[in-house]
């Protein structure tokens, strides 16, 4: 039997208890999520190159001496030491390498789990770079506790190698935003105007916003807002809220808590025909092929 609506939009897997309303970045960093499951330490001697996993996603963190990066096409930057490097994507086409005669690296090693936004992830640039200035009063003291975790073969270390780089991962981002550095969505959470008006994307997923309701919430023209949001958040206000719209139903119907047809009632289609087709262009794949409801025991 299709629940009432009102259960469906008491979204417990689409807000965070505990946050406040206004959180808005702790809202959309809980979809992306990680699994991290190695941090260890190492020495470069000059011009020795650092090797990294080609499928995995990193965070390096230097602890003494200087590393010089080179992309593919030709960028070249030099980091010091107590920088923090976050590599959201596969490492291949960059070259890291001492360029001091002594340099000491943690690194963190992690992938972004499949059920994670993917718009956010691809969005993310190459390297995010923190320096030591902005990342001092919090990275010696995770530093310090990771690397007594990845040394310790007690049970549980592998989860808490794990929810460390997760927290390490979103400080970072946390950080980039509040230097005014991001790009994209991460950008557009540094906009007040825009800002308000991802939130009430964020808070109402089933709601059918319009162009002009939300620029009406950023106090912006309807031209404007759409020029605004597309330039910082890279798509247009409807198609970021399809995207999300989306990206929750795929959490929901991956935790098993409803039938398709419920989900795609939850987040606002009138159908679930229109709901499948939706999710299909956007993932690739039925909503069928994600869904892991089963019916409780006695219940069609």
């Amino acid at each position: 039997m299709m629940k009432s609506l009102e259960n469906l939009i008491i979204l417990p897997e689409m807000q965070l208890e505990g946050f406040a309303a206004a959180d808005l970045l702790s809202q959309v960093l809980a979809k992306i999520r990680l699994t991290g499951d190695r941090v260890y330490s190492c020495a470069l001697e000059s011009a020795d190159e650092l090797v990294l996993d080609e499928k995995s996603a990193h965070v390096c963190m230097l602890r003494e001496g200087e590393l010089q990066i080179q992309s593919d096409d030709q960028q070249v930057m030099t980091i010091g030491q107590g920088d923090i490097l976050l590599l959201p994507h596969t490492p291949s086409g960059l070259k890291i390498s001492a360029c001091t005669e002594l340099a000491e690296v943690v690194i963190c090693r992690f992938w972004f789990d499949a059920s994670s936004f993917e718009a956010m992830v691809f969005a993310l640039p190459w390297m995010i770079h923190i320096r030591q200035a902005d990342a001092v009063a919090w990275s010696e003291g995770i530093l310090h506790f990771m690397l007594l975790e990845a040394n310790d073969t007690q049970p549980g270390g592998a989860l808490m190698v794990s929810r460390l780089i997760d927290l390490v991962v979103i400080r970072i981002l946390r950080t980039w935003v509040q230097q005014g550095a991001a790009s994209g969505w991460l950008r557009a959470l540094s906009d007040a105007r825009v800002a308000r008006a991802l939130k009430a994307i964020h808070e109402a997923p089933g709601q059918q916003w319009s162009i002009n309701a939300l620029a009406a919430i950023a106090g912006m023209s309807r031209s404007n807002f759409c020029e605004r949001f597309n330039t910082l958040v890279g798509r247009p206000p409807l198609r970021y809220q399809n995207e999300w719209r989306l990206t929750l139903a795929k959490n929901m119907l991956l935790k098993g808590r409803s039938r398709v047809g419920e989900v795609g009632f939850a987040i606002g289609y009138e159908s679930e025909a229109a709901f499948s087709r939706a999710y299909k262009a956007f993932f690739g794949r039925s909503p069928r092929d994600d869904n892991t409801w089963t019916a409780p025991e006695g219940q069609n």
